[in-house]
């Protein structure tokens, strides 16, 4: 079936407290979709964001962020006094979050919050842990470790904690009961939000797309709770890490930094760990979004020395193997598989033995004087055409960067005689696209320049910030976005 939709993280919502949360404005942006006749919400990873402030580098592949959670429905619950969190500066730009005063001032607020809770905590909540425990206790132990620790990466720990002896462990375990305690609250209270903001949106006929990265943060639970899975040494250091060489993108490549997977050991057990993470997904998204999906087919090594991602290694992956087993372990879950990048014969040969739809960007398609498989004549049904992601400039700024040449083709190409037209006529040409699926961010659909992209690849700072203001869903942009999606049957 055609459906088309939105790419809009929960951190770009309008909010009175810095960043967008999962409280009435979410609710609204779900009406803004289903009045708009939209059946997708596409949102960036939603775990807790570490240094940088990328969703793509997290504490847990688990947890949900914290600053999600909503203050008015914990104030609803009586777990928070207006007071405690109205009043407070969360920030002077309502279209840029400032991490710095959220992480400042975010976690006070819930502990207040948590103080009340705890004293008297209801049954859904044991049985939250319960059904969680297998990621739950790890997290929370971490973080409380973590606090303990200045916030120092788990590799700065001493030996005994970042090798998780047993007697250490238990010890911290009785010193920082209460904070640990915490952090399982924060997560309750995250999931009891999405989860009613999903059915709200399942409801009016909207899934939900969620994004899965397809590394782990070094500086997470998750390693160093599972540290024989990634290649590292007896020190529990890096051997190698994850990235891109040089392209478009990056002159000098990406380096991500990431551990790179011990293939050798998933496989051996039967890739539980896969199993388990991409099932979890189902159960939180309607549809699994993997991000860089060539990696399963072969894989950047950088040495973990490097500077730069220009001299790695490509290396053998699981390819089909893995999803042959994912696909027999969970009922062939709907998957969508981020094929961009490096695309060889090899990664095609996966991606049709898979199924999965892959992913055409409008934006890649205009170099004039040469045919692209990123344009509309070459597409075909099974796919998710894009006219940009969270990596791209936006419609509107990409247009101003391209070179007389470049403009006239794309000019050309969507038959406009004006280059702001071309915004509009680029989401037409995706909406009137042969793909199964076409999806536009929005701050293309409402034609934002440079300023309101959400990522620069390969810049450490100033990303992820961009919020939408409160009075930009208008009536007219509705009507008009109903009417394009009802002409091409989306």
């Amino acid at each position: 079936m055609r459906s088309s939709g939105i790419l809009m993280h929960i951190s770009s919502l309008p909010s009175n407290y810095g960043i967008g949360t999962m409280g009435k404005t979410a609710y609204d942006f779900v009406d803004f979709l289903k009045q708009s006749g939209q059946k997708i919400w596409q949102l960036l990873p939603i775990n807790p964001t570490s240094y940088g402030d990328s969703p793509y580098s997290s504490f847990s592949l688990y947890a949900g962020n914290p600053y999600f959670i909503d203050l008015d429905i914990l104030h609803e619950e009586k777990l928070l006094e207006h007071s405690e969190y109205h009043n407070l500066n969360w920030g002077d730009d309502e279209e840029k979050v400032d991490y710095g005063k959220i992480f400042e001032l975010r976690f006070n607020v819930l502990k207040k919050a948590f103080e009340r809770f705890i004293k008297n905590a209801d049954f859904q909540y044991e049985a939250f842990k319960q059904d969680n425990y297998f990621w739950l206790y790890d997290y929370s132990l971490y973080m409380a470790l973590k606090f303990d620790n200045n916030n120092l990466s788990w590799q700065e720990w001493d030996e005994a904690l970042r090798k998780r002896d047993k007697e250490a462990l238990h010890q911290k375990e009785i010193q920082l009961k209460n904070e640990i305690e915490f952090w399982k609250f924060v997560q309750y209270k995250f999931y009891k939000q999405f989860y009613k903001l999903k059915q709200y949106a399942n409801k009016n006929g909207i899934k939900i797309i969620g994004d899965i990265p397809i590394y782990v943060a070094l500086d997470s639970a998750d390693v160093w709770a599972n540290p024989e899975l990634f290649m590292l040494d007896e020190d529990l250091k890096p051997i190698e890490v994850a990235g891109c060489p040089p392209d478009d993108f990056a002159k000098t490549g990406q380096l991500w930094g990431n551990p790179l997977y011990n293939w050798e050991v998933m496989k051996q057990r039967g890739y539980d760990w896969w199993v388990n993470r991409i099932g979890t997904a189902t159960k939180i998204y309607d549809i699994v979004r993997i991000d860089h999906f060539r990696g399963f087919e072969s894989y950047y090594a950088i040495k973990a020395e490097s500077e730069t991602a220009e001299h790695g290694t490509w290396r053998k992956g699981p390819d089909i193997e893995l999803f042959n087993t994912i696909k027999a372990k969970l009922s062939n879950p709907d998957i969508i598989a981020e094929d961009l990048g490096h695309f060889t014969e090899p990664v095609k040969t996966l991606l049709n033995a898979t199924g999965y739809p892959g992913m055409k960007v409008l934006q890649f398609g205009f170099n004039s004087g040469e045919d692209s498989t990123f344009l509309p004549h070459n597409f075909k049904r099974n796919t998710v055409c894009y006219t940009g992601t969270h990596d791209n400039d936006t419609i509107k700024g990409w247009l101003d960067s391209l070179n007389e040449a470049d403009l006239k083709y794309v000019m050309d190409y969507l038959n406009v005689d004006n280059k702001d037209d071309c915004i509009y006529g680029l989401i037409r040409l995706a909406w009137a696209s042969v793909c199964d699926m076409a999806i536009t961010t929005m701050q293309d659909l409402l034609k934002l320049p440079t300023e309101a992209r959400m990522n620069i690849p390969s810049t450490a700072q100033g990303n992820w910030r961009w919020r939408m203001k409160k009075d930009q869903l208008t009536q007219e942009l509705t009507q008009k976005l109903y009417t394009l999606t009802k002409l091409y049957w989306r």
